[in-house]
């Protein structure tokens, strides 16, 4: 069964630090894309970065560039997401999700998907 399972959200004051991680089980995670996406209350989901299957990094929000950083470890079947210098603009519920080889902006074309873990960023 193939499934994506995000942990390491929680509640952390401003200018704080988190990183979630993507772990695979049922598929092996080396031939796929892996992208981080978020959705905060009333808001459509958006995507935040992506690893392609050969470490090519996209950023989907310009803005994150410099705070938030995505990672992978093939051995451990698991990508992450450092998120640092967080902002309460960066609560939400962040996923990930998965499809084969290349990153692409449309996010429905990844076809797998987590549960999501939540991420507030407050004093």
């Amino acid at each position: 069964q193939v499934q994506l399972v995000e942990s390491g959200g929680g509640l952390v004051q401003p200018g704080g630090s988190l990183r979630l991680s993507c772990a695979a089980s049922g598929f092996t995670l080396d031939s796929y894309a892996i992208g981080w996406f978020r959705q905060a209350p009333g808001k459509e989901r958006e995507g935040v970065s992506c690893i392609s299957s050969s470490d090519d990094i996209t950023y989907y929000t310009d803005s994150l560039k410099g705070r938030f950083t995505i990672s992978r470890d093939n051995g451990k079947n698991t990508v992450y997401l450092q998120m640092n210098s967080l902002e309460p603009e960066d609560t939400a519920v962040y996923f990930c999700a998965a499809r084969p080889s290349f990153c692409r902006r449309y996010q429905y074309s990844f076809g797998s998907w987590g549960q999501g873990t939540q991420v507030t960023v407050s004093s």
